[in-house]
């Protein structure tokens, strides 16, 4: 069967909601990413088969097709396509498994996986909360209703049930938060951020500079901190700082094929060993990555323990500890630079910002296989295992 590689992979610092991105429109902030793919893989933009965004709030200043329009705002241009995809926190993670089908089944020889969410000016949720409040109707179907009588999709919800499934306590999860916060520094004052951060030029109070660092990481987090944080719930055990930061970003990756790598002389920085994707329970919803792990082991003939690194998405800190539990993965090879706690989790950029973290984490520690997961709403969740080159 025919190989995708992985030539190249960024993502922008994150802004945390009403902060250093704010002032950047989702279009140009994706085509910042695009822009940067381009210009370090030294590809001639024209030579791009088609762009593939991926994007969840796909209404206001992220509607009529962002991806389109994004590719018409870089440096692109009008002969590249783009689709638009939401397949929710792993929208652009599915971007670069359709990337890699593409470029697998020989119809395509290079492509770009992305994503973007600017959760400041295209708030979560708002692309339904709208129509319902402007009477236009709710997504939830008689039909659904029939077969999930009273249940409302709440993510926070599948969260709090992954506590009490798994019997964690709200300690636990502090500790892992507190965990999340102290990678991130280390990574980010060792400099092992460099080569995946596109930097965004801004305007502050002081004038046009340009941001690199994510601005969600707390560096003076303690465990005293972040325990005092407020529950979101009464009953429940999450807080705010327990749970991934609403966050803007963009990010993306270049998957090309092996005639692409010799007809445009590309030195790959990894192979794409693996795709999967599941569906399972749409109520605890969040749980899926660890079951959707099993299978993609299972397909790729490997263990847990074959794998070198290891970025599963920190939407709440349930989730990947769940993770850890059932996988028996060591928590050493876990979100080495920090995860979504600390970072941010833009959404439909959180894939291929964390595809980016971990191509690079894996060639700077000099290791081989790493694996990424993300759970999504809905109950599913993809699995991408890749080989460093």
């Amino acid at each position: 069967m025919p190989e995708a590689y992985i030539v190249e992979a960024v993502r922008t610092a994150g802004g945390r909601r009403g902060g250093r991105l704010a002032g950047v429109h989702p279009v140009d902030l994706a085509a910042r990413s695009l822009d940067a793919i381009v210009d370090r893989a030294g590809i001639d933009p024209k030579a791009v088969d088609d762009v593939v965004m991926g994007c969840v709030s796909q209404g206001g200043e992220q509607a009529m097709q962002v991806g389109r329009n994004a590719v018409l705002a870089s440096k692109l241009g009008e002969g590249v396509p783009a689709v638009t995809i939401d397949r929710q926190c792993g929208s652009s993670q599915q971007a670069v498994q359709f990337a890699a089908q593409a470029v697998m089944s020989g119809t395509q020889d290079i492509v770009i996986a992305s994503g973007v969410e600017s959760m400041t000016r295209v708030p979560m949720g708002s692309t339904a909360m709208f129509h319902m409040k402007e009477g236009l109707g709710n997504y939830k179907s008689p039909g659904l209703e029939e077969k999930y009588p009273g249940i409302q999709w709440s993510q926070f919800m599948g969260a709090e049930m992954i506590v009490r499934k798994h019997g964690f306590t709200k300690d636990d999860l502090d500790r892992f938060a507190l965990g999340s916060h102290e990678k991130a520094i280390a990574a980010t004052n060792s400099g092992a951020f460099a080569n995946e951060i596109v930097p965004v030029e801004i305007e502050t109070p002081d004038g046009a500079e340009m941001h690199t660092v994510d601005e969600g990481i707390r560096f003076d987090a303690t465990l005293e901190s972040i325990a005092g944080v407020k529950l979101l719930s009464p009953e429940g055990t999450i807080t705010a700082a327990s749970s991934s930061q609403i966050c803007d970003g963009s990010s993306a990756v270049l998957v090309v094929s092996e005639a692409a790598l010799k007809a445009h002389n590309l030195t790959p920085l990894a192979r794409i060993h693996n795709l999967t994707v599941t569906g399972g329970d749409p109520v605890i919803m969040l749980e899926e990555p660890l079951f959707a792990t099993d299978r993609a082991l299972e397909r790729a003939g490997m263990k847990i323990d074959d794998i070198d690194l290891f970025e599963v998405n920190e939407a709440f800190a349930p989730v990947p500890l769940a993770w850890l539990k059932h996988t028996g993965a060591d928590p050493d090879r876990l979100n080495v630079n920090g995860g979504a706690i600390a970072l941010g989790h833009p959404l439909g950029a959180s894939g291929t910002k964390l595809m980016a973290t971990l191509v690079h984490a894996l060639k700077a520690r000099g290791k081989k296989y790493g694996l990424q997961t993300m759970c999504e709403g809905g109950g599913v969740a993809n699995v991408t295992i890749i080989e460093a080159l």
